[in-house]
């Protein structure tokens, strides 16, 4: 999955994987849980029906992998019986347990170390965080987790401005304070799943949606994106101060364009 930022792409692994104190990308949301769980937008309906029209029914049971705060949790949640959610980061894990209680059965853990049930499960879910897992090994996992036909869904948001000025005014505080966090081309390969031997019957489906967000609250959600937290203290705060005053002269409030893409794919043999 990629986020899109200032109009252009920009890969959640590019350059700043690990810092050199330490701190993993990958397990940065937690600093920020309640935040992430506030201001993250979640997912249509439309995408879950989606899943079950081409599984062909609701599955009586799926895992989700990374499944974070919930935000995607909690449509397959009131809908599948028995859901399982893998979520590696301890913080994330605490308000995702704490939100749905005994509806779901959260493992703390990684997928790659994850060990699946026999027989495998009919729906192997993972919104936004796809990205994270090994990518030498995430397809294979994700085949031998399933069931014979067994589907697997990916899924995840993109952002961008609906208004041009700002894209490009936003962008030049980027150029000038974050560059690395920019990625002039964008990715158009043949999604992973559907290029890969030990899948079948690929299909994508993108939704389309546009939320309001007040300076302070689309400041927030930058806070939640991996690498604005990788920046040091005082240079993310130096960008989002930018940020917030392109948008604050333009009126106070930024139509956020929400593109939700949906990979489905089916288990091959």
């Amino acid at each position: 999955m990629y986020i899109i930022e200032s109009g252009r792409l920009w890969r959640p692994l590019a350059s700043l994987d690990v810092t050199d104190t330490g701190r993993e990308q990958r397990l940065v949301f937690g600093e920020v849980a309640d935040e992430y769980d506030d201001v993250r937008p979640g997912y249509p309906a439309e995408l879950v029906d989606a899943v079950f029209e081409y599984a062909g029914a609701v599955p009586d049971a799926m895992v989700e992998l990374g499944a974070g705060t919930g935000k995607a949790t909690a449509l397959f949640a009131g809908r599948v019986p028995s859901v399982t959610c893998v979520e590696p980061d301890p913080a994330m894990a605490t308000v995702l347990t704490a939100r749905f209680g005994s509806r779901v059965t959260v493992r703390l853990g990684r997928f790659e170390d994850w060990v699946p049930p026999a027989g495998g499960v009919p729906l192997l879910a993972c919104a936004q965080a796809w990205h994270w897992m090994d990518p030498q090994r995430r397809l294979w996992l994700a085949h031998e987790a399933l069931a014979p036909g067994g589907v697997l869904a990916l899924f995840g948001h993109g952002y961008l401005f609906n208004d041009l000025a700002t894209r490009t005014e936003v962008t030049e505080v980027y150029a000038r304070y974050a560059p690395e966090l920019i990625v002039d081309d964008v990715d158009r390969r043949v999604p992973e799943p559907h290029a890969s031997p030990l899948f079948t019957d690929g299909r994508t489906v993108e939704f389309e949606t546009v939320l309001p967000y007040p300076t302070a609250r689309y400041l927030a959600l930058l806070d939640t994106f991996s690498p604005h937290r990788m920046l040091a203290d005082d240079l993310r705060a130096t960008l989002h101060r930018g940020i917030g005053e392109v948008i604050d002269a333009r009126g106070g409030v930024l139509d956020v364009r929400l593109l939700t893409g949906l990979i489905l794919a089916r288990r091959a043999g």
